[in-house]
């Protein structure tokens, strides 16, 4: 069985490089005219040095670095009927090295950021699903919602 570990600070530049593979994946550009790496980079060290902070991610280890990631964030949000606390969890950036992937990396990840989202007592969890993920996504119970999203780019 595939065990997941949460993440450290020495582990920023390997969650730095797989958020860059998961881009890459998605045909999303990984390099342009702003240093997103050494912003990521910053956001991470400073999310995973607070023990009590909103931010967590768990990892997979391989030789040399880390084969595996899944990071997820705490929102506080206002209560809805559907989420009467107002407090929800968010997914993203899960992502396998090319060369580790089919080996349930992902889902042991996936298991152990929805145990700490338990932990938490959070108890709605959205993400936006590629087509590489829905797979798994859908076998731990995610289910599409009716909400529509949109987005606004400003600046």
């Amino acid at each position: 069985m595939v065990m997941a570990r949460q993440a450290v600070v020495a582990d920023v530049a390997e969650l730095v490089r797989l958020r860059a593979v998961m881009l890459a994946a998605l045909h999303d550009p990984t390099d342009g005219p702003v240093d997103w790496r050494s912003a990521a980079a910053e956001r991470l060290r400073k999310e995973l040095a607070d023990p009590a902070g909103s931010m967590v991610a768990f990892v997979v280890d391989r030789p040399g670095g880390l084969a595996a990631c899944a990071i997820g964030v705490v929102e506080e949000l206002l209560p809805s009927p559907h989420n009467p606390s107002g407090t929800k969890g968010y997914v993203f950036n899960v992502a396998t090295d090319a060369a580790w992937r089919r080996r349930g990396y992902s889902r042991a990840c996936m298991v152990a950021l929805l145990e700490w989202f338990r932990r938490r007592e959070i108890r709605v969890v959205d993400l936006h699903a590629s087509r590489f993920g829905e797979p798994l996504y859908a076998a731990l119970g995610f289910v599409p919602t009716r909400d529509p999203s949109m987005r606004l780019q400003l600046g």
